[in-house]
């Protein structure tokens, strides 16, 4: 679900890096995971991953709320554990992955809540269908080098969506009352940027 998610996450790191101009940094796919949550028979929560995050985030940092940043998530490579489930979470019934094999997410605002602390508005695709969302944005307070000469940051966004906004309705109701899949879907994406080298 998640295109959306992912991208955010990195922003969050990026915020805080000290720096005269506006810069460029890649989702590393390798160091970033989409996950996922919904409850299960209204008593148990079954969690799961998609596939490989990939996008850009163009970081001011001189005016935050001109950063921008673009996600795509792979969702044939979802995964919960459970071969039979994964199958029928990426048929019809649910993010039918041959025709919308990818999640995308596009920001349209950025907000600097504290030092540490980001919110990001952007619209969220599922399905083909797009509505808008808020990523709650934590990210590490300054960039690092690791052992290969790059410049890193990262970070973890989180949000919540009704999967029925985005045209996932199936569900089957219970005898003793609630349904067999929840509708609210908490999505929570572990990002690492690499800044792009000139």
């Amino acid at each position: 679900m998640q295109r959306l998610i992912v991208s955010v996450a990195a922003l969050a790191g990026l915020l805080s890096a000290a720096s005269a101009q506006a810069s460029t940094w890649e989702i590393d796919p390798a160091h970033t995971s989409a996950q996922f949550a919904v409850r299960h028979l209204m008593v148990s929560t079954v969690r799961g991953t998609m596939g490989k995050v990939t996008g850009v985030a163009n970081i001011n940092e001189q005016d935050i709320t001109k950063s921008s940043v673009e996600a795509t998530v792979d969702v044939t490579g979802l995964n919960t554990g459970e071969p039979k489930r994964d199958e029928h979470l990426k048929g019809p019934d649910f993010f039918e992955v041959a025709k919308y094999p990818k999640i995308t997410f596009k920001s349209k605002k950025v907000e600097r809540v504290s030092d540490t602390k980001y919110t990001v508005t952007g619209d969220l695709t599922i399905k083909g269908t797009t509505k808008e969302v808020v990523l709650a944005v934590e990210g590490s307070p300054k960039p690092i080098n690791d052992p290969f000469g790059n410049v890193k940051v990262g970070g973890i966004a989180k949000t919540k969506i009704n999967r029925q906004d985005f045209g996932i309705v199936w569900g089957k109701a219970l005898d003793t009352g609630g349904v067999v899949v929840g509708d609210d879907v908490e999505i929570t994406i572990d990002i690492e940027l690499t800044q792009k080298k000139s």
